[in-house]
């Protein structure tokens, strides 16, 4: 048996943990540079507040429905999502942490145990013990897991917030309740598809012939309706190095010289190249690009991006910040108001399979130079050791206006007490 344990409006949520005036109030949530909304308390979604949101457009109804906005507080979030990882840590020790705000269990061997009372006692050690009301669904596999935790999230007060698919006519009624837009897995162009063939619920999506789910959806939609019917075919996921690493900013003004953006290009290849050496990877490829605001359309438009090849693999901030200004140079144009920039590294190999270079290869003394350079940050902080196409005199910070204290990863900014 599967159970996946998905916190509610997880950053709403961590807000009113330390803001108990914030229950039962509308909240939302703000992208980087409190750009557009990407998380909505049950309240804001009522009130016709859309994902995605420009900011600017519903600053109006913010102010006339007391809409309480936050920019995005990642540290903190990041700290109450290990806190809750680490409590259901202790249930089983098979554990896929599936997202910032979700994680699968699997209960191998567990026939003996009441996996109900199990999930309930997950349920309130979890909301007792951190603040964040939780959710969750058992069910014989991964996707029947997904549709199990929609039914306890959807009739919370009747199902106490944890939900048990274990028979057969569970699984039915639960799959003609889920709508095929809703299914995990189905995305919207195979829901209208679908529904043209009048599908509107996972259960008729079971239905199907495995010869159309497998031509028209491939393997993997035939492995979501072999989950749904109740046989696993998907197991919990071993997390691996990424094939891909990117580090992507809107800026917090915009900007039209190209030294402005040279900067930021080189900030994010120091970023790209930590990750890869802490994945202990090389990369062969780097993408760069640049956009202007999409938003402001008395503005002339411009985006574009460039890959370069690297002669070598590579790790080094310094040889990929080389390909990195190269790509730059070729893409800039004078004239644009750029908003955004970012840098993605691909081609990425492991350290230990690298495929040499007859003529080039990088300097030796990157090596032992980025491995300082990194212990240095990790010990003393984060950017404390830069590099000179860098800014060294000033911290680019993002526009967060409305940030929150971080409460459990600042000292200066814990919760004080009136006794």
């Amino acid at each position: 048996m599967f159970a996946l344990v998905d916190c509610n409006n997880f950053y709403a949520s961590c807000q009113r943990v330390f803001e108990p005036h914030l229950i039962n109030q509308p909240i939302v949530i703000l992208s980087n540079n409190d750009g557009c909304v990407i998380a909505r308390s049950n309240e804001a979604k009522l009130l016709g507040i859309p994902m995605g949101a420009p900011a600017f457009e519903y600053q109006k109804l913010f102010e006339e429905k007391k809409v309480f906005v936050y920019s995005s507080n990642y540290a903190l979030y990041g700290d109450m999502s290990s806190r809750v990882m680490n409590i259901l840590s202790t249930y089983t020790p098979e554990m896929e942490v599936y997202s910032i705000d979700e994680a699968f269990l699997k209960f191998k061997g567990f026939e003996l145990f009441d996996l109900e009372a199990l999930g309930l006692d997950m349920q309130r050690k979890v909301t007792k013990g951190t603040g964040i009301p939780v959710s969750v669904g058992i069910a014989p596999t991964k996707a029947l897991a997904k549709v199990a935790n929609k039914i306890a999230k959807k009739f919370a007060e009747r199902t106490k917030s944890v939900y048990t698919i274990d028979s057969d006519e569970k699984r039915i009624k639960a799959l003609k309740w889920t709508k095929i837009e809703d299914v995990w897995g189905i995305g919207r162009k195979h829901a209208q598809r679908l529904r043209l063939k009048n599908v509107f619920n996972a259960y008729q999506f079971t239905q199907l012939s495995d010869e159309w789910v497998r031509k028209e959806m491939a393997v993997v939609g035939l492995r979501l309706k072999q989950e749904l019917q109740g046989h696993p075919t998907l197991d919990l996921e071993v997390p691996k190095n990424k094939k891909m690493i990117a580090t992507t900013r809107s800026f917090e003004k915009m900007y039209s010289s190209i030294e402005d953006i040279s900067e930021r290009v080189s900030t994010f290849t120091a970023s790209c190249s930590e990750k890869l050496r802490k994945q202990q990877s090389h990369c062969n490829m780097i993408m760069v690009f640049v956009q202007t605001n999409y938003f402001r359309k008395d503005q002339p438009q411009y985006s574009r991006n460039i890959i370069i090849n690297t002669d070598f693999p590579t790790n080094s901030t310094i040889d990929l910040n080389h390909y990195a200004q190269i790509g730059l140079k070729a893409i800039f144009k004078e004239g644009y108001q750029y908003k955004k920039a970012g840098v993605i590294v691909m081609g990425i190999t492991p350290n230990n399979e690298t495929q040499l270079s007859l003529f080039s290869s990088s300097n030796p003394k990157h090596q032992p130079l980025m491995s300082v350079i990194d212990k240095m940050n990790r010990s003393y902080g984060k950017n404390k050791i830069k590099f000179a196409t860098q800014c060294l005199d000033r911290q680019w910070k993002m526009k967060q206006e409305r940030l929150s204290k971080c409460y459990t990863t600042k000292i200066k900014e814990v919760i004080h007490i009136k006794l």
